[in-house]
């Protein structure tokens, strides 16, 4: 049967012809999954092209029936991957600054706890609701140019908006 088919063993190697097949058939379509998730075309590139080296590195230990599956969960954990490298290098470089400026013990413990309580706050808001707020605080979106992104209607940026902020309202009033 064809590339796809189910009557195909699961533990058959991967063609090099199989593989431009899938790549030819995927990558655009994982390229665009990681720009909507992140924003940033020259990442998702190098991630998209990094999902398909290692599915070829693995290229034998694959179900072929899942290919599509594999690739989109490969590529998400880079992402995952990328994204918490650059936040220990963030942290590391705040760290850095803190420390040359010699500020006040107690207002750097303050600011830490502070900064703590604010990243607990953002991990309790939900994923779609958290990549619209991060969207638009941190890269400086226009709620339209969210909504091509991720594909979605403006209404639904507006809600996922202001669940957000709901959250974040809720969980820093809590804390502080």
């Amino acid at each position: 049967m064809g590339l796809f088919g189910k009557s195909e063993s699961k533990k058959e190697v991967l063609s090099h012809r199989e593989f431009e097949q899938v790549f030819d058939a995927y990558y655009t379509y994982v390229r665009n999954y990681i720009y909507y998730k992140c924003g940033n075309a020259e990442l998702s590139e190098d991630i998209a092209q990094d999902a398909f080296v290692k599915l070829w590195e693995h290229r034998n230990k694959i179900d072929k029936t899942s290919l599509k599956s594999y690739l989109y969960t490969i590529a998400g954990n880079l992402l995952i991957n990328k994204k918490k490298r650059e936040l220990l290098k963030f942290k590391f470089l705040n760290l850095q600054t803190d420390r040359s400026e010699q500020k006040n013990p107690e207002y750097l413990m303050e600011m830490r706890e502070f900064d703590q309580k604010l990243q607990d706050a953002l991990a309790k808001i939900p994923e779609g609701a958290r990549e619209v707020f991060l969207m638009n605080r941190i890269d400086d979106l226009k709620y339209r140019e969210i909504s091509e992104r991720l594909g979605i209607g403006m209404k639904a940026v507006e809600k996922r908006m202001s669940r957000a902020l709901a959250v974040l309202r809720d969980e820093l009033d809590k804390n502080l």
